[in-house]
């Protein structure tokens, strides 16, 4: 059995269908109600410790993915000691490519996993290609997206490779003890995505050059914790810094194919921005 965490979520949806097209036996869990067919649901809370056993129980692997709304390592830790307890063998993480950066809040996330004395494989995806999905009403109201990172360029990735990759690792011994930066196949920057975009679109797609603290007054808006703030302004900055303009092989190595172009990616969620 193969717990998947987060399973509502971006990766851990495409994680959950693509073990059960595998024959794999699927548990998902998710604090609400979430249904892949062919998975068995669990609803479980990472604060909750006999949520997590119940969850638990008779799995081997686990999809570990955490956002805690304040940027803790708790909900990592529990669901580590959870795991240990129940005696699943392996676990998969999801961080992200700023886990390299020691003091970050993925990097510290991680540790859990690594010191946990079980099989782990970390995973450091760059930039979701799905994070333009934010930018869909201002799309089709034709208003200027903002753009905090400049020229920064970064590896944007299809989540379905990710959860790819994820699968490969959960099913496969050659990937523990492994960590792997995921990134798909250029570098982009913020503006040549909205040009990508605006060509599957055919319609026009404006940028505009956004401060943190415009950024910032967003995020308090939107009532994000003020550590959360401060972990993605950094990173936002890293970027632009050019920090993260990295293309590895990794996804092509593993999954046996090129990774999935972010053109390819707007042209299969066209339907949203129109």
């Amino acid at each position: 059995m193969i717990l998947v965490s987060g399973a509502s979520g971006t990766t851990g949806s495409e994680v959950a269908e693509l073990l059960v097209q595998g024959g794999e036996r699927v548990r998902v869990m998710s604090r609400r109600a979430v249904e892949i067919p062919g998975a068995e649901a669990v609803r479980a809370d990472f604060t909750d410790p006999a949520s997590l056993a119940a969850a638990l129980e008779g799995v081997s692997a686990v999809y570990l993915v955490t956002a805690p709304p304040k940027p803790v390592i708790d909900h990592d830790v529990a669901l580590v000691e959870a795991a240990k307890a129940a005696g699943v063998r392996r676990i998969v993480k999801l961080g992200a490519i700023s886990g390299a950066d020691p003091g970050t809040w993925h990097a510290r996330a991680e540790r859990p996993t690594r010191d946990s004395g079980l099989e782990w494989t970390i995973l450091r995806p760059c930039t979701f290609a799905s994070n333009m999905l934010a930018y869909a009403p201002m799309v089709k109201a034709a208003v200027p997206l903002p753009n905090p990172t400049g020229d920064g360029a970064v590896g944007v990735i299809d989540p379905r490779d990710i959860a790819a990759v994820a699968v490969e690792a959960l099913t496969d011994d050659r990937h523990v003890g492994r960590e792997y930066t995921l990134t798909g196949p250029e570098l982009l920057t913020f503006p040549r995505q909205a040009e990508i975009l605006q060509d599957v679109l055919g319609t026009g797609i404006a940028t505009e050059a956004a401060s943190a603290e415009q950024m910032r007054a967003v995020m308090v808006r939107s009532g994000m914790d003020p550590d959360g703030i401060a972990e993605s302004l950094a990173g936002m900055a890293r970027l632009a810094e050019g920090r993260y303009a990295v293309v590895t092989g990794t996804v092509a190595r593993i999954l046996g194919r090129a990774p999935i172009g972010f053109a390819d990616w707007a042209e299969a969620h066209r339907h949203v921005f129109r």
